[in-house]
Order: C-alpha cells, then structure tokens, then sequence
C-alpha cells in the first residue's frame, strides 16, 4: 500500500520512504483527481446538451478591469496572512507536517510574523494591479452563459456542501464520538460518509441551480456518469491508502478463481491507519499489515463504478429526451451496487435500522426512488405517445 507518495516512490525508484514526500497523502490526491475527473465529464455534458438546446443561455454583464474596493483589499490581505502564516510554519516543522498534515493545516498553529508579511505583500501586489486598471479603464460587455460556463461553481459548491454532508452523516452515525470530542472529530481528516457527501453536495447544488434560474433535471443527469466514476476514482484512493475501507475476513480461495490472488483477499501491508500486526524487516512509519487477510471492496467498487460510469455514459444521448431519467438510472445502479458490497464489507450493524448498516438502509431507500421515478417517467411518456 502506498499511504503518501514517498512510499510509491520507494517502490519506484529505491528513495527513502518518510521524506517531505509524505507531506502528499494518497487518498487525498486521489480525491483531488475524482474532483477533477468529475468537473471534466460533467463540462463536457453539459456542453453537449447546450449545444442540442437544452439548456437557454442567459444573459450576463461581465465587467473586466473593475477597480477593487475595500473587501477585496480585506479578503487578500487575509488570503496573503494565511499562506505566510501556514506556509513559513510548516516549513519550520517538516517532521510534524509529515506525520499529521491535518493537525497542521487545521488548526491555529502558524507563523505571526510571516503572516503579517505575508498580508502586506500581497495587498502591495493588489494595490498596484489596481492602479494598473484604472489607468486602462473599466470594460463592460454582454454575454450568453450556460450551465458550463459556470463548472467551477457548480464543482465548488458540490465539494463544500459534500464535505459538510459527510460530517454531519459521521456525526448522525457515530454520535458517541463526536460528543466526546466534537472539534477533534469536526477539523480530523477521518470521518467521511459517503453518502452523507452524495446528499449534502445534491442539496447545495440543487439549491445553486434554482438560484441561477438553471433547469434541475437536464443538469442532474449530466452529472450522474461523472459522479459515479468519480466516485470509483475516490475507492482507489481508499485502496492505495489502506484506509479502512475493506471487507470482511476472506474464505478460501475457489478452485474456478483465476483472477489475481490479491484480487480476492489483500493484507493491506503499510495501510495508513497502521492496523494489523507489525511487519518483519520494514523499514518507515507504516509498517502493519492485517492479520487475515480480507476481501479488497475499494477494488470491486472501482470496478462497479467505472463499469456503472461507462454504462451511464453510453446512455446519456438515448435518454435526453426524458429528463431525470438517466439520473434514475444512476441512483438505481448507486443503490444496488452500495447494498451488495455492504454484505462483504467491514461495518456497524445498527438495531434501530432493522439490522441494516447507516449504507444499507440508505442505498435501499435510492434504489427504490430510482426505480419509482424511472418508472413514473416511462409511463408518463407512455401516456404521451398515446
């Protein structure tokens, strides 16, 4: 397992494991890449369905070379205080960036002195590109935005509002925790709900869509293929990492497999949570592997994910037509895909849930709405067509 990158470098190329390469965690780059890959796909969707007319531009002043007023002066001189602030800090204290970058970058720990240059360096810098625009003069023009024009918000406020979802799903799920140390499980960079994040990010994006007078349905179908795939990309951060993501005690291997052994069961050597027992003759921080070894379900679900991704993406031109329907489809495929790994993977069983886990109970609630809504939006273009 490679829990930071000094670790894939080790095996790459022989460097030592430990170094400032640590500072870059495995499943946070993954993370970083299911974002992206998810903000490219859903662009490129939304451009199609503009480009079909589904989507009505509005249109919108752009103002360039504005003069910067007194907030953005506050905001950069704050933006300036943190990096200098974090940045000097972390390089003063390497070795504990590199054991915990969260107790870090989280936290109230910095450098004073560096933020206040930090601060006046940069409102210097934003005092002279405002004088620069003053002397070109301020530019209005009109223009026609789309959906895709707006990616970044959209990504932005998908990421905030599903950070936010999946902590308070942590909270609901693991209450005793939370109230024994709330800050601690708040600001930790453990404690993700999946699903959590799925609803919070609908939520904060619904509500940005009907802000912006765009249509909900089109745009949440142009997201379903992107979501999925991401959310594969973000499972084999889960696997790399060794985070806990893992199933349950494997049986022995059938005689008709004939896949990779590691494909059936993984120890997960040097996972980041440093669970199992110790290894022989390892060298770094990370040096656990389980004890028994366990069915690899980040894999399966990366798997499940991009094969989910690539079927949803095959349909998204037959389905325009009936909007809301792809993204029935996607929560069909999420619902069953999350309930069948649930019987192999590591979890809490809840008594007030039926026997179900938090995951189970809820994927069961989606695969049934996926099935009413697609459903609902068949007959209804039955009835159409009569």
């Amino acid at each position: 397992m490679y829990p930071d990158l000094s670790y894939l470098f080790h095996d790459l190329f022989g460097t030592a494991t430990d170094n400032w390469l640590s500072i870059f965690k495995t499943f946070g780059l993954l993370v970083a890449l299911a974002v992206l890959t998810a903000a490219f796909l859903l662009k490129k969707e939304l451009q199609r369905r503009a480009e079909i007319g589904q989507f009505q531009g509005v249109p919108a002043k752009i103002i360039s070379n504005a003069p910067l007023d007194i907030q953005d002066y506050v905001l950069n001189a704050f933006f300036g205080f943190i990096v200098g602030f974090k940045l000097v800090y972390i390089v003063q204290n390497l070795d504990a960036m590199q054991a915990d970058p969260a107790s870090i970058i989280i936290s109230g720990k910095g450098n004073w002195l560096a933020g206040i240059i930090g601060a006046g360096l940069l409102t210097a810098y934003y005092f002279y590109l405002d004088s620069q625009r003053k002397k070109q003069g301020t530019k209005e023009e009109l223009k026609t935005l789309y959906p895709h024009d707006r990616i970044m918000d959209i990504s932005t406020v998908a990421v905030i509002s599903g950070i936010i979802g999946a902590k308070l799903f942590t909270v609901v799920e693991q209450p005793q925790a939370f109230f024994a140390d709330p800050m601690g499980q708040l600001f930790s960079g453990d404690g993700w709900t999946i699903y959590g994040g799925l609803i919070g990010g609908f939520v904060g994006v619904y509500i940005l869509l009907r802000r912006k007078a765009i249509p909900v349905l089109p745009v949440i179908d142009a997201v379903a293929p992107a979501l999925i795939v991401s959310y594969g990309v973000g499972r084999m951060g889960c696997h790399l990492a060794g985070d806990g993501d893992w199933g349950i005690p494997a049986a022995a291997q059938p005689d008709w497999w004939f896949l990779p052994d590691w494909l059936w069961a993984q120890d997960y050597p040097r996972n980041v949570l440093n669970r199992g027992v110790e290894m022989a003759d390892c060298v770094g921080k990370y040096c656990s592997h389980l004890a028994e070894a366990v069915y690899p379900t980040s894999v399966y679900e990366t798997m499940m994910a991009f094969t989910i991704g690539l079927i949803l993406w095959g349909l998204r031109k037959k389905t325009t037509a009936w909007p809301g329907l792809l993204f029935a489809i996607y929560l069909m495929f999420n619902g069953a895909e999350r309930f069948m790994i649930e019987g192999i993977r590591v979890n809490d069983r809840h008594e007030g849930l039926g026997g179900f886990t938090q995951a189970e109970f809820i994927a069961l609630i989606l695969l049934g709405i996926g099935v009413v809504w697609a459903g609902w939006l068949l007959l209804a273009k039955k009835r159409d067509a009569v």
